[in-house]
């Protein structure tokens, strides 16, 4: 049976699937015709219903949770992991200019349906001066002064500095402050019209690649640096160990926990619509 199968080209995401779609480990006869795009990209193709399989963020599966159904493995979740407010100029006095509100602030976001446009809209409501920007040119966006605060994901965390870049806030500390729980990122979705056996099998299969990549690191060294050409080796993996742990392998109570706090704490604050769908992939033998 083939697939359709979406995720970035981040280290994180190659890491997790090399095994997977390389047939590393047993893949229970599954095949997978796979696409590599950005996550606001795969964020709006989940939302078209286009792919059987796709990483996504946890913002825009609130949109599509009638379509899709949350696996256990693939997930990033984390503390100290979250998306950060930078900018060029004064930091102090551009976070008291969000704080107060006193005038508009433009900010490059790496897209609306993102999580990390979700923290944003949780740690200042009234910041509305957005501009949608690739994740990857948001430094240069600042750099270039089109936006006044750059929100960043990914890679970005540990290159800011060396371009003269400042930190104004980082959003994961705050969510981890006003909750104690891992920030939830961005997950892996099966679409709901899959029978329930292929759904728990994508699940199994994809927790065995992730398992075969934390026992074999370097195995995907190659796939993963074709995919993150501008990116050393050094921080390629400081983005794979940020990004993929225990949660990656198996969301948990604990994780699950994390979610579903993020999503009733944005449907409290009419960040996103309601849902009456289950979230999460009923586990095998609970037929």
């Amino acid at each position: 049976m083939k697939l359709t199968l979406g995720f970035s080209p981040c280290p994180n995401d190659t890491f997790i699937f090399d095994a997977l779609i390389h047939h590393k480990i047993d893949t229970e006869g599954l095949e997978f015709e796979v696409y590599y795009d950005d996550v606001e990209t795969l964020n709006l193709k989940a939302m078209r219903g286009e792919l059987d399989i796709t990483k996504l963020s946890y913002h825009a599966f609130a949109y599509v949770a009638n379509q899709y159904v949350l696996l256990d493995a693939g997930s990033a979740l984390g503390f100290g992991v979250g998306p950060m407010l930078i900018c060029k100029g004064d930091e102090k006095q551009v976070l008291e200019d969000l704080t107060t509100d006193k005038r508009a602030v433009r900010i490059g976001i790496p897209g609306k349906y993102t999580t990390a446009n979700f923290l944003l809209s949780l740690a200042f409501p009234n910041a509305k001066d957005k501009q949608e920007i690739v994740f990857s040119d948001i430094e240069q966006a600042l750099l270039d002064d089109r936006i006044e605060v750059g929100l960043i994901i990914h890679e970005n965390r540990f290159t800011y500095q060396e371009k003269g870049l400042k930190k104004i806030m980082d959003l994961g500390d705050y969510w981890e402050q006003k909750t104690g729980c891992a920030i939830p990122l961005g997950g892996i979705v099966a679409n709901r019209k899959l029978p329930l056996e292929v759904q728990q099998k994508v699940n199994r299969v994809l927790r065995r690649s992730v398992e075969f990549a934390f026992a074999n690191p370097k195995s995907g060294l190659e796939f993963i640096c074709s995919h993150a050409q501008e990116m050393s080796e050094e921080v390629m993996y400081k983005h794979i160990d940020l990004y993929v742990n225990k949660y990656s392998v198996d969301l948990g109570a604990e994780g699950k926990k994390a979610i579903q706090l993020m999503f009733d704490t944005a449907k409290e604050k009419e960040i996103i619509p309601p849902i009456s769908e289950e979230l999460f992939l009923t586990p095998t033998g609970s037929l």
